[in-house]
């Protein structure tokens, strides 16, 4: 095998940290009288919590394996034109999951046929019998899997017909009030993919769309896109160009160690990633006094700091794991790192079925340091189910 293709396990341990992070600050929502460091800060506020890094940082980790990947689908022989249609595809899936979970929030159950949590159980299950890597096998069974993925595209019709939301008013269908945080991947993945498959390796052309975007994202702020203001609606960069900013640090530092790593220039990696992490540190410390860190508002300080911070991350991981070989500490939560999309379903299922059995932890373990060290162990729990599921051939895939 190419030696530029190996799966490199810091990636892995990087997703795996993250997923896990992420379902812990998910879950926040339900303590009280923690540190407001842990969870978002207000739009409206100059500053992040640890709960404003965890998204832009999934984010650096989808733009890390795409160059890996789209180089082991040539390398299987797949031409460009069926490579973009997995890169369409995969994002369709992506916006299509972000768009049912964001209508969550809207649902009314007053005006619709079922409970919000039946509808939102349902919804999961879908996604599941849809996207589960179903085993080859004969072809009886075989047929079963394709009717079990036919079963949940007319589940997913179905839920679609009854959504109802907003108010008895105003009652409102299924639609993209925001794409959700899959449809945020999704557009980024989808914008980011495309610009590596026309790139390739060319570690110019990427650093000009890592400065482009970031540019892209300035320029919103600072008003130099007023004069196209009748326009603006229709060259539309997901985040005004924040979250594609994220996704190509992570393909520029996947480059960079591809490049390296032929030359067997480790140690110069990751010197590289510890450069570039500091370049945007003080990029994004540089613009904060114009426009403050705000997360809900995207704001270049944000997307600095935070692409900041994956590169430093990326590069510690690298050489923890990948050079000094402790991928060994991290096997407690490797399931978030290989099962990523299951493990951050499997909470939906979770709350839906607390809510309609109406219960709730007492407020003692859901209060300050009691309540967080619930929150870790919780997330704990939902990558060790995970772990299970994959062990059990239940793993989604897109």
């Amino acid at each position: 095998m190419n030696k530029t293709l190996i799966r490199i396990g810091s990636i892995d341990v990087f997703r795996a940290l993250t997923m896990f992070l992420m379902i812990f600050v998910n879950d926040l929502w339900s303590l009280i009288e923690i540190p407001d460091w842990l969870g978002h800060t207000a739009a409206e506020e100059d500053g992040m919590g640890l709960a404003d890094v965890v998204f832009p940082a999934f984010l650096f980790i989808v733009g890390l394996s795409i160059p890996f990947a789209i180089s082991n689908r040539r390398k299987k022989g797949q031409t460009t034109i069926k490579i973009s249609i997995h890169i369409i595809t995969r994002s369709i899936t992506l916006i299509v999951m972000g768009v049912y979970m964001v209508n969550l929030e809207n649902y009314n159950t007053d005006l619709a046929i079922i409970n919000k949590y039946w509808w939102q159980i349902l919804m999961t299950l879908a996604f599941f019998m849809i996207w589960n890597v179903y085993p080859r096998t004969i072809k009886p069974i075989r047929y079963f899997y394709i009717g079990l993925q036919i079963t949940g595209y007319l589940l997913l019709i179905f839920l679609a017909i009854i959504f109802i939301g907003g108010t008895t008013d105003n009652p409102l269908w299924l639609r993209p009030y925001w794409w959700g945080i899959l449809g945020l991947i999704g557009w980024a993945y989808l914008i980011c993919a495309f610009i590596y498959l026309l790139a390739g390796s060319n570690l110019i052309a990427l650093i000009g769309a890592l400065i482009f975007f970031n540019l892209f994202n300035v320029a919103d702020f600072a008003g130099w896109l007023d004069p196209i203001s009748s326009i603006k609606e229709y060259v539309w960069i997901v985040g005004n160009g924040s979250m594609p900013a994220f996704t190509m640090g992570g393909v520029v530092a996947s480059v960079i160690y591809t490049k390296l790593n032929k030359e067997n220039s480790i140690n110069r990696f990751i010197l590289v990633m510890f450069l570039l992490g500091v370049i945007m540190l003080i990029f994004g410390f540089g613009t904060r006094p114009l426009w403050g860190i705000s997360k809900i508002r995207a704001t270049p300080a944000w997307v600095g700091i935070c692409t900041g911070i994956s590169f430093l991350a990326f590069g510690f991981l690298y050489a923890l794991v990948d050079v000094f070989k402790k991928r060994n500490w991290f096997t407690i939560i490797d399931a978030a790192g290989t099962s990523t999309l299951t493990c951050y379903l499997i909470p939906y299922y979770w709350y839906a079925i607390l809510a309609l059995l109406g219960f709730s932890l007492p407020a003692a373990l859901r209060t300050g340091g009691i309540g967080i060290i619930k929150s870790v162990i919780f997330a704990l729990i939902i990558v060790q189910i995970t772990g299970l599921l994959e062990k059990l051939k239940i793993k989604l895939r897109i």
